[in-house]
């Protein structure tokens, strides 16, 4: 599976951006998508994740703020983030794997698309 995100950019504290991430190479039909993200310095994050039947999780940090949906004729998940605060500065990136359950771990996501920069200034 291909993966590509986009729709980064630059957003003062409390706006909003909306990331879109398209996936080629093979139906997604119980493929879990989602997002995580790296800050500078920091480890990479879980963000949200989306099953193929609809089920979501988000992270703590993110939840109420950030929806993650998908439309799976068009193979495609996007992230609408809102409430954005300095502190959700980071490299977003897009991830898939087959499976029927959620999953955090970053190391358990096959496929990683290329990541899109998203900057919150105060």
């Amino acid at each position: 599976v291909q993966l590509q995100a986009f729709g980064g950019g630059l957003v003062q504290a409390g706006g909003s951006l909306r990331l879109s991430c398209a996936a080629s190479g093979r139906s997604l039909s119980n493929y879990v998508l989602g997002w995580f993200r790296q800050a500078p310095g920091k480890e990479r994050e879980f963000v949200a994740a989306i099953l193929w039947s609809g089920g979501v999780q988000y992270a703590d940090s993110v939840r109420g703020r950030f929806t993650i949906s998908r439309d799976n004729a068009k193979n495609t998940v996007d992230l609408q983030m809102d409430s954005l605060n300095p502190e959700d500065t980071a490299v977003y990136y897009c991830v898939a794997d087959r499976t029927t359950v959620v999953i955090t771990a970053a190391w358990s996501y096959c496929c990683w698309g290329q990541g899109t920069l998203v900057t919150v200034s105060s």
